[in-house]
Formats: C-alpha cells, sequence, structure tokens
C-alpha cells in the first residue's frame, strides 16, 4: 500500500499542474491582473491542501490502514475548516478576483480528484494478502 501512494500522489499532482497553468492562462484572460492573482492564490491553496493530505496518508499508511483512513478524515475537516476560514477573511477582497479564485479552486481540486481515481483505478493492487508458507 505504501509503496503506491507517491506514484499515485505524483501523477494527480502532474496532471493537476497542467490544469493549473490552464486556469491561470484563463484567468489572466478573463480577469487581466487581479484574475491572475486570484487563480495563483487558488493555486498555491490548492497544491498546499494536496501536498499535505498526501503527506498525512503517506505517514499513516507506515501505522496501519486504520490510520490511514483517519488521516484522511482528519486531513479532509482541517481542509474544509481553513478553506471556510480564508473564504470568510478574504470575502471583501478587493486585490483579486474572487470569482476566479473561487472557480479556480473547484477546477483544480475536481482535477486532482479525478486523476487520482483514474490513477486508482490503474493500479494493481492486493487487497487480500494471500497466506504465506511457513
Amino acid at each position: 500500500m505504501l509503496a503506491n501512494i507517491a506514484p499515485m500522489a505524483r501523477r494527480s499532482a502532474a496532471a493537476t499542474a497542467v490544469v493549473a497553468a490552464v486556469m491561470l492562462a484563463v484567468s489572466a484572460a478573463i480577469g487581466g491582473q487581479k484574475g491572475v492573482i486570484g487563480a495563483a492564490i487558488a493555486v498555491g491553496i490548492v497544491a498546499g491542501f494536496f501536498g499535505l493530505t498526501a503527506l498525512a496518508f503517506f505517514l499513516g499508511a507506515k501505522v496501519s490502514p486504520q490510520a490511514m483512513a483517519g488521516a484522511g478524515m482528519a486531513m479532509y475537516f482541517v481542509k474544509i475548516l481553513v478553506l471556510l476560514i480564508l473564504v470568510a477573511a478574504l470575502h471583501n477582497s478587493t486585490a483579486f478576483s474572487g470569482v476566479l479564485f473561487g472557480v479556480t479552486v473547484i477546477v483544480l481540486v475536481l482535477a486532482y480528484q479525478a486523476a487520482l481515481a483514474v490513477t486508482w483505478t490503474r493500479t494493481k493492487m492486493l487487497y487480500v494478502e494471500p497466506k504465506r508458507e511457513r
């Protein structure tokens, strides 16, 4: 299980990086400088969130599958909480486009999750360990 986490995270991050570059270009075309700033902040937040999630899964997988599941649930809760706090804090900001910030966050999260799902389905992994001879 542990050996499969890093390749899946790398492939998902690579696919998301391509989508992030496209979103930055689209934001520049639509919103100008404020659009690029909003999209760049969103890219940074999403990259940080998924980096922390991959780290939590990696550390949890070293302990046990139950710890890995717990780490995933805890990271999901923390990410939602931090995102709510950030949105509340940046709600009335005029330094960047809030709409392009939100759209970029949603698109990047969907791209990452889709890439992760595709990678997961293509990974050949035993879900039952065969009995070993003694």
